[in-house]
């Protein structure tokens, strides 16, 4: 029987304290806080989609056999929550995860930590955290990667921003109905996403079922299947800011892809939240995700090691999956709003498993494109996409040949962001339903629900799962895209980063012509496949 004396460190579960918010006192004893332990894979690491050969996508019962949690693990697990008076809420060996519920007391003494009660002065809500390292018995050390929730203090931030509100049906110069934008990208004619389900990952806000219907009966579209999934007590909870994110997300992938059903997965802003709501969508056995819509994100390094560890490895379950994940690459141009002289990528989307998606401007109508450059209004306060190259992840295999520079400031041969862009300038917007109101917003959490209202397109179209897309985009040669050579996403004067011909730390590999896209992708899947590769 397992001891549980000698302890050691959870690697990467260091917390600082807690900026933009102050102390208001201690944490109950008695308060009951619920943590999720993610545990290593009991297998080898799930083979990827490699560019120009053939992948056999898992079903989600052999993933689990071959790459859930060691079931010795999870009751080594069982042991020390009992030791330790720790209740276990539930368990799943292919999300390798156990959860963990108990006073903060018991907790405090489970981990070896403590907790301060803040008040956070941006969102006027109070979190509960703690600082240093976190750590775990010996026994527990092999497989134990990540503990998660029992600090809660906000992760994320929504990638929106807001032109203006307008007047119903009135013209806007410059903007753009979600069809007028798939008809100038070209998307494929006579698919509607029929059979194809899109979940959109929200750490708050929420949407009215009748914005839905107003919305969809104005463009003359058939309302698409929409439903919500709670996660770690997260809801659908209309009337906040982040509404504005919610609705553009439902709004700009259902006019699209009109025939898909949607599943919006509520979860709270916080590592643990994120997590799990990203994990339970690509594990969801009952809606089977064939898409994920991700609009949320911050600087890759306001994370702790923990956390991108435990959602790039989500991540990469979704790619063994054949599940498409479109996150957006941020609003704050190259620096990520961060202030410091320092350039910056945003994470999730830098993790190697995302579908990187970067901003433009654009200009034209029908199905004619005018003008289309990077989207930077950071002289008029209206943000610039992100873009760059990650200090964390290093440069995957797909990029080998994209030309990704080394990191400029540290020369680390890391992941180049994005991978693909779309129409994102807020001062040529989508024009969506929110609360009511008629508003123009953009920004990449546009771009993220496009990207995946496309992918439902092709799926359809293709017959099966278009999957991972990375590994199959670049070796196209921009074939499918717009390639977008003029602007930068340069923010703070640093000088980085500028569009050019080819992939770029801008707009990535441009923007979608989703037909000669398609057309690509097939004689992409038909070669490989005839090679036996």
């Amino acid at each position: 029987m397992p001891i549980f004396e000698r302890r050691t460190t959870v690697p990467g579960s260091e917390r600082r304290a807690p900026r933009n918010a102050q102390p208001i006192g201690p944490v109950q004893p008695e308060e009951e806080v619920s943590v999720t332990v993610i545990l290593r894979r009991k297998g080898a690491e799930p083979v990827m989609p490699q560019p120009g050969k053939h992948h056999t996508r898992l079903t989600r019962q052999v993933f689990q056999d071959l790459h859930g949690a060691d079931p010795a693990d999870m009751l080594m697990l069982e042991q020390f929550a009992r030791k330790y008076q720790l209740t276990v809420k539930g368990s799943s060996m292919a999300k390798r995860r156990v959860m963990l519920s108990g006073t903060a007391s018991a907790m405090a003494t489970a981990f070896s930590t403590s907790f301060v009660c803040y008040h956070s002065e941006i969102t006027g809500r109070d979190f509960r955290a703690r600082t240093g390292m976190l750590s775990i018995p010996m026994e527990l050390e092999p497989f134990v990667i990540a503990v998660l929730g029992l600090d809660t203090r906000p992760v994320a931030k929504p990638h929106f921003r807001r032109r203006g509100r307008i007047q119903p049906r009135a013209a806007q110069p410059g903007a753009f109905t979600s069809p007028q934008v798939a008809a100038l990208y070209n998307f494929p004619a006579g698919v509607t996403g029929k059979g194809q389900t899109i979940a959109i990952i929200e750490l708050g806000g929420g949407y009215n079922t009748s914005d839905l219907a107003t919305y969809f009966s104005n463009l003359g579209i058939a309302q698409p299947k929409v439903t919500s999934v709670s996660v770690d007590g997260g809801q659908n909870s209309p009337g906040q800011d982040a509404d504005a994110e919610v609705l553009l997300d439902i709004e700009v992938a259902g006019a699209i892809a009109y025939e898909a059903n949607i599943v919006v997965y509520f979860a709270p802003n916080t590592d643990q939240g994120f997590v799990d709501a990203i994990t339970d969508a690509v594990h969801d056995t009952t809606n089977m995700p064939s898409i994920i819509s991700i609009s949320w994100g911050a600087p890759e390094d306001s994370w702790t090691g923990q956390s991108q560890t435990a959602m790039n490895a989500a991540l990469q379950d979704a790619a063994a999956l054949g599940v498409t994940v479109a996150v957006a690459c941020g609003d704050n141009g190259s620096s990520d709003g961060q202030g410091d002289g320092k350039l910056h990528t945003d994470f999730p989307a830098c993790s190697p498993y995302a579908l990187a998606c970067g901003g433009t401007k654009l200009a034209g109508s029908g199905n004619t494109i005018s003008s289309e450059t990077v989207w930077n209004e950071i002289a008029n306060n209206e943000g610039a996409t992100g873009g760059g190259v990650s200090t964390v992840f290093a440069l995957p295999s797909y990029q080998s040949a994209a030309g990704v520079p080394a990191q400029p400031q540290t020369g680390f041969a890391g992941r180049g962001t994005p991978d693909v862009a779309g129409n994102a300038d807020p001062s040529t917007g989508y024009q969506i339903l929110v609360n009511g109101q008629n508003e123009i917003v953009g920004g990449t959490s546009a771009v993220a629900p496009l990207w995946a209202a496309l992918t439902a397109l092709l799926n359809e179209k293709l017959g099966s799962a278009a999957g991972f897309l990375n590994p199959k985009l670049y070796p196209l040669n921009e074939n499918g895209f717009h390639d977008i050579t003029s602007g930068n996403n340069d923010d703070g004067g640093l000088g980085y980063y500028s569009a050019g011909p080819g992939w770029d730390p801008c707009t990535g590999l441009g923007s979608p012509d989703g037909t000669a896209l398609l057309s690509a992708l097939t004689a992409g899947a038909s070669a490989s496949t005839s090679s036996g590769g």
